[in-house]
């Protein structure tokens, strides 16, 4: 779930999603099961609403960055993925002004497991968001400016003058958001865990992802005032 904001008399309504870059599966072996078909580059949304397919995609990206022993099948990718110390994901958040359209994505190298970073905004702090391009959060007024290239780039390149604006005390709500939307696609993974069949694996996977990428920990966030 998102959430829309009203921002002052203007009517802009402003999201925050996890994501994750779609990487290249089809190169390679295939994934034992079945995935979404996406676009290398593009960005896959997380959320309860996530069919099986999209899960798989996910799952699939994980395991896409370890090694895998042969013959590569389900159980052989699970097992792999359940021996990591660490498991990551490229992506993390975006912020979407819906009224204009402008999006900023998460920039290159930048990891959902990373997420709770933007708490870090509420203490007057730009985490690092990714680079080439480098997202980066200015503080304007009692606004939040999300630049989709900060620093020397704001104003010149491919991502010049890019930028989506919120609220400063609306950042606790939209993170609050994000966290109920990663706890319902831990549902779907959940789901998809049991119809691909992987029984005490799934469990085991379940909460490995759950602890990788900090999803049902409780999120301290208190809305400003």
């Amino acid at each position: 779930m998102t959430r829309a904001l009203c921002v002052g008399l203007n009517t802009a309504v402003i999201t925050m999603e996890a994501v994750i870059e779609v990487p290249a599966v089809t190169d390679g072996s295939p994934p034992p099961w079945p995935v979404a078909a996406m676009a290398p580059g593009s960005w896959l949304v997380l959320n309860a609403g996530c069919a099986d397919d999209q899960v798989g995609l996910f799952v699939a990206a994980l395991a896409g960055r370890i090694e895998v022993q042969p013959p590569g099948g389900r159980d052989e990718v699970v097992n792999a993925l359940l021996a990591e110390e660490f498991l990551i994901a490229a992506g993390g958040l975006q912020v979407r002004d819906r009224t204009i359209g402008t999006v900023v994505m998460p920039g290159c190298c930048a990891g959902l497991e990373d997420w709770r970073d933007w708490a870090q905004v509420l203490i007057g702090d730009s985490p690092w968001l990714g680079h080439d391009p480098g997202p980066e959060v200015e503080v304007v007024s009692d606004d939040l400016r999300v630049w989709q290239d900060g620093g020397e780039n704001r104003y010149r390149g491919r991502w010049a003058g890019i930028h989506v604006d919120l609220p400063h005390v609306a950042l606790p709500g939209l993170l609050n958001d994000v966290h109920r939307a990663l706890i319902g696609f831990l549902e779907a993974l959940t789901g998809w865990a049991t119809r691909v069949g992987l029984q005490q694996r799934g469990t085991a996977l379940v909460e490995a992802i759950d602890k990788n990428f900090a999803i049902t920990a409780p999120l301290d966030v208190q809305p400003l005032r």
